[in-house]
């Protein structure tokens, strides 16, 4: 890999440790009252965002679009690591 492979490659990861951080703190702050959640939700809602809008919540209350965004972000960086 090239260096602006891994530049992608590791804001890929950064994404993905954010998206899945903002997913475990909405069990335990779900109004996002705090600053560290707020900062996950702006930085991961541009990707979690359009998923959501294109696949409902099972159940009507179980919202599965962060782990659709984090299966897109794998495949991204596998399909980035093999080129």
């Amino acid at each position: 890999m090239n260096s602006g492979t891994d530049l992608v490659n590791m804001l890929l990861q950064v994404l993905s440790l954010a998206i899945l951080a903002r997913a475990l703190l909405s069990f335990l702050d779900p109004m996002v009252r705090n600053s560290v959640s707020r900062l996950l939700v702006d930085l991961t809602e541009p990707i979690v965002g359009p998923i959501r809008r294109i696949v409902p919540p099972i159940g009507g209350s179980i919202d599965i679009s962060p782990i659709i965004a984090l299966f897109l972000l794998q495949i991204i960086r596998e399909m980035l690591s093999r080129s």
